[in-house]
């Protein structure tokens, strides 16, 4: 009778643990996905909303800054509440808040109701990424976080890869409308499904410095006031105004600025997020693997993502030197895409210092602080192309502002984030306390 491998009664077990997890990252990538097509429908369907409802360039920023307006604000709110809530509970109240906002528009659309259903999405998808981070945390170690969070944060470019075609063909053969309602029958079926699959992780090792015992609890004004922290947020900020203006701007500029065809331009808006899938999936994995062979996370983490934000912002200033659309084009899908990296890296960085029990509300102050770029960017390029000469150099000169914006978040994140220096600080910090208290 052959002798069963050791521990063969914790196998079953152990990989249904597995499986469960990956389930759980599977969900929250298709969470990203819904996220994402909802804020990429606006510029999609930019150039009919502005032809049927007779918005000029600052009107048509307006609405694309208005889903900033309470973004930043419900991401802190949410990430204090995802400390005492569980996350799953927070994601399906987020992800059905999506849903219902896009249904007022098969209405009677005006430019209030525009702004309205704008503004109200914004704040449910403000805490979106930091709390799916947070609920993916809860089911990988440290060591392990990277990849996960690379695939978590690539649902939103497959979000865009994936739905820009199909809801452009909604937008030509029936309405920009119905573009809307299909994604909020969409994000009901996540719910449901969510409903029933979504579970809450039960991994929650705490930070603990060498040398050091297990940090419990940090002051905020420790978790925020540091260099590190500074340079996630800056880091974080050049790389969203790329994003921001991706989002609102890029298929209007295919079309007003280069002159391409509705359907042309739906496609070519499609190439920023395939290549972000690239980039942040190959460097997600190129990081994971320098972390096992024990490179410091100040190489694996803080050099690739504060490089991506600067690289990014090169691109993006050079683009009107370039002689050709098809070099334009590859300029901005660089300077738009590349920096993505800094959202999968920023988190897990303040993620290495930050005590379990507090980290929910960081990630979400972090996510808050840079997003805020989304209040500035889209507004500001609607104002400098009604302001040029032509519609193309307007767009190129708003290009130029985002890579100068990028070029220097990317700079700052090369010099200043340094997370296990931070992580040795608030552990000096906690064995000084006790010691103090004592005298």
């Amino acid at each position: 009778m052959p002798v069963p491998p050791p521990n063969a009664d914790k196998l079953g077990p152990a990989l249904q643990a597995t499986r469960k997890r990956w389930v759980i990252i599977a969900l929250l990538f298709f969470f990203m996905f819904i996220n994402f097509a909802d804020k990429a429908v606006i510029g999609l369907a930019g150039v009919p909303i502005m032809r049927a409802l007779g918005l000029t360039p600052q009107q048509f920023g307006l609405v694309g800054s208005s889903f900033f307006f309470l973004f930043s604000v419900s991401a802190v709110v949410a990430g204090f509440i995802a400390n005492r809530i569980e996350s799953r509970r927070v994601l399906l109240a987020m992800a059905l808040i999506w849903a219902l906002t896009q249904f007022p528009m098969l209405g009677a659309v005006t430019l209030p109701t525009l702004i309205a259903c704008r503004v109200v999405l914004g704040a449910g998808e403000g805490p979106a990424y930091p709390v799916a981070l947070h609920a993916a945390f809860k089911w990988f170690p440290n060591e392990q976080r990277t990849l996960p969070s690379a695939i978590i944060s690539q649902g939103a470019a497959f979000g865009v890869v994936l739905a820009l075609p199909a809801l452009d063909w909604v937008i030509e053969h029936i309405s920009w409308n119905w573009a809307f309602g299909v994604l909020g029958i969409i994000g009901l079926a996540w719910c449901a499904v969510w409903l029933v699959v979504g579970a809450e992780g039960e991994l929650a090792a705490a930070i603990t410095p060498a040398g050091a015992g297990p940090l419990d609890r940090v002051p905020y004004s420790r978790l925020l006031l540091n260099p590190t922290t500074f340079a996630a947020f800056a880091c974080g900020f050049g790389a969203f105004w790329g994003l921001s203006l991706l989002v609102t701007w890029s298929t209007p500029y295919l079309i007003k600025g280069l002159g391409f065809s509705q359907y042309a331009a739906s496609w070519l808006s499609t190439l920023p997020w395939a290549m972000s899938v690239v980039a942040v999936i190959s460097i997600g994995w190129l990081s994971q693997r320098l972390l096992a062979q024990g490179v410091s996370t100040r190489v694996a983490r803080s050099m690739l993502g504060g490089g991506a934000v600067a690289l990014g912002g090169v691109a993006l200033i050079l683009m009107p030197l370039l002689p050709s659309n098809a070099l334009k084009i590859a300029a901005m899908v660089i300077g738009t895409s590349v920096p993505s990296v800094i959202y999968v890296m920023g988190h897990a960085i303040l993620g290495e210092f930050t005590p379990v029990r507090q980290r929910g509300a960081l990630l979400a102050i972090n996510n808050a602080v840079y997003t805020s770029a989304g209040l500035l960017g889209p507004y500001i390029m609607g104002s400098v192309v009604a302001s040029a000469a032509t519609p193309a150099q307007g767009y190129e000169r708003g290009f130029v502002i985002c890579g100068i914006v990028a070029l220097i978040g990317g700079v700052i994140g090369l010099a200043f984030l340094r997370p296990q220096h931070e992580l040795a600080r608030l552990g000096q910090d906690a064995a000084v306390a006790p010691s103090l208290a004592a005298e």
